[in-house]
């Protein structure tokens, strides 16, 4: 007879052959992206909180920007993004200079700036016209030969999937109708 103490491991034993192994994440990832699926990624670190008082669009001094840090992150996400079978892809960016800086050393192909991923943090009345600009660009996307990766903003991210991601993290998500985005899952980069 088997003492009561031992019963949880008997129990995981005989378990284990129903416990499905986790996918390979970063398998699924870049499959994902490779069938059409987006990435919204948030920019690379960009130390600090919001912008400066003297903001200005289009002028990278008066922007918070990439650190050494996150340039080498940027970088890393391109070469992981690589490494896994996406070396080209379509890149649409934030005007802030922390977004294109991000979409650029990723180095997966030319940068266009897309005003709908612009951050709203410190701009309330923007969220809900960016967001319809955003879902009216998805709608009409005619996914390609090459992987959409949108470089934007945490507020973005969050607002259209739900996932609040880190400095250059990444959502997977596939496109639903009108622009709508399904299965947000976070990318790994590492």
């Amino acid at each position: 007879m088997i003492e009561a103490r031992r019963w949880p491991v008997v129990l995981l034993v005989l378990l284990v052959p129903w416990i499905d192994a986790p996918a390979d994440v970063s398998t699924s990832t870049s499959e994902r992206l490779r069938n059409g699926d987006v990435l919204l990624l948030r920019h690379a670190i960009a130390p600090g909180f919001g912008d400066p008082d003297n903001f200005r669009l289009g002028d990278c001094s008066t922007q918070r920007n990439l650190s050494d840090e996150g340039r080498q992150q940027a970088a890393a996400i391109g070469n992981w993004l690589r490494q896994h079978g996406i070396t080209r892809a379509a890149v649409y960016s934030s005007q802030w200079c922390r977004c294109l800086e991000t979409a650029e050393l990723l180095d997966l192909g030319d940068v266009v700036a897309l005003p709908a991923l612009n951050s709203f943090f410190e701009r309330p009345d923007d969220r809900s016209s960016n967001l319809t600009a955003l879902r009216a660009f998805l709608a009409d996307w005619q996914p390609g030969d090459m992987p959409l990766v949108l470089v934007t903003h945490q507020v973005t991210v969050t607002a259209m999937t739900g996932v609040f991601p880190g400095s250059g993290e990444g959502v997977v998500v596939s496109l639903g109708e009108n622009g709508e985005l399904q299965a947000p899952a976070r990318a790994p980069f590492d």
